[in-house]
């Protein structure tokens, strides 16, 4: 770090605040994360995280730490009703030898455990939850935020938004508006991984995604291989802006009353399914409002269909924490010139989960060209088509 310590605010304690708060510790800076649940609560679902994720998560010293995440031996793409194999992408060893860094598949409450106990033991980080950090504002140097219910307003040489997709903090500049439904739904249910479950959805604990022209149906071990995580995709109303517990299932049940046996049984359990609605925000919006800074979700909230979204949040936390670290007294620029580079990135991703998303959905004709054109391709050659992606990071430049 080139100059005296930094001052930094974080809101937000989920995956993107404390990947900030553990990098920015690293290079120096003397970090406050300010998170508006009382407790670090076991939300959310399974998590993939591809390799250009892990290489981040190693680096911090975080990868170890990570209880019961499972390194599966590829992804496997199938026919909802009949389970025939589509197509195969490896993984486990073969992705760590290609790409530097192993893919996992990981619950997101795993994660955040492992996080918060690496943010613990660094000396300069401060972390304290039930307070609301809901204003910030820019000053001559630096910005200041409000953190209910503390007072007064508290300084910083900057501010980091990891509030999440309906983000406090973003509201407060032009542009920052409320998130908006994307139009579909994410219905999750973890089950016991019993043999008869592993062999039909999970064989040797690959990653399974089922294609259906009304849903899409994804499913992986986590918990140490104890739990299969399920996630089926369909397309909804909103209903609210979290997890409900005690969702209508009619929609996803008629989506898979026509499946292969292995998941139309869930048809006939319908209790155990929680739904979310999925909610973006405009890529139009600015990420960098002088020293007030909007990291993950709370800048970028993605669908979820090319399984990046707490990727770019570690990703976004690393970066900036290099930014950071680099400033020589011109922080506009440097800020400026970090979300350049971010938003490059993002977009692509971005465009490659509309891709999947269009190509998981096929129906008829455009469903056997799909498929057509997928078994001419080896897995090899498909490995290949994410190097851009999982390899980030791995060599100078990228």
């Amino acid at each position: 770090m080139r100059n005296a310590p930094r001052s930094i605010v974080i809101a937000g304690a989920g995956i993107a605040g404390l990947t900030a708060a553990l990098a920015l510790s690293r290079i120096g800076a003397k970090v406050r994360v300010f998170e508006r649940s009382p407790d670090l609560r076991e939300v959310g679902a399974g998590l993939q995280l591809s390799p250009n994720a892990t290489r981040i998560l190693d680096r911090l010293g975080v990868l170890g730490r990570l209880q019961g995440a499972v390194r599966p031996p590829g992804v496997l793409l199938r026919d909802v009703k009949t389970l025939r194999e589509i197509a195969r992408v490896p993984l486990g060893p073969a992705a760590e030898q290609r790409w530097g860094a192993p893919y996992l598949v990981v619950h997101r409450a795993d994660l955040q455990q492992a996080l918060a106990a690496a943010v613990a033991e660094a000396r300069n980080v401060e972390l304290l939850t039930g307070r609301t950090a809901d204003q910030a504002r820019n000053r001559s140097e630096g910005a200041t935020v409000r953190v209910a219910p503390l007072l007064p307003d508290i300084e910083a040489d900057l501010v980091v938004a990891a509030d999440g997709v309906w983000s406090r903090l973003r509201q407060n500049f032009p542009g920052g508006g409320a998130a908006r439904f994307a139009g579909t739904i994410a219905w999750r249910r973890t089950i016991a991984a019993d043999a008869e479950t592993v062999r039909a959805l999970v064989p040797d604990c690959v990653v399974g995604a089922f294609l259906h022209p009304r849903f899409h149906l994804i499913c992986y071990p986590i918990r140490g291989g104890r739990e299969i995580n399920l996630v089926a995709f369909t397309r909804g109303r909103p209903a609210a802006e979290d997890w409900l517990t005690h969702p209508d299932p009619a929609p996803l049940l008629a989506c898979l009353a026509g499946c292969a046996p292995a998941l139309a049984r869930f048809a006939a359990e319908p209790s155990g399914w929680t739904a979310f609605p999925l909610h973006t925000v405009s890529p139009e919006q600015r990420w960098v409002h002088g020293r007030v800074v909007l990291i993950g979700d709370a800048a970028h909230a993605l669908t979820p269909f090319a399984a990046q979204g707490a990727a770019m949040a570690i990703e976004d936390a690393a970066t900036l924490a290099d930014c950071v670290a680099h400033i020589d007294g011109n922080w506009a620029a440097a800020l400026s010139n970090w979300e350049a580079e971010r938003r490059k990135r993002v977009a692509r991703v971005r465009r490659r989960g509309a891709f999947n998303a269009l190509a998981w959905h096929a129906a008829g004709p455009v469903a056997l060209a799909r498929n057509a054109v997928l078994a001419l391709r080896s897995p090899e050659r498909l490995a290949a088509d994410l190097d851009w992606l999982y390899g980030w990071g791995n060599s100078p430049g990228t």
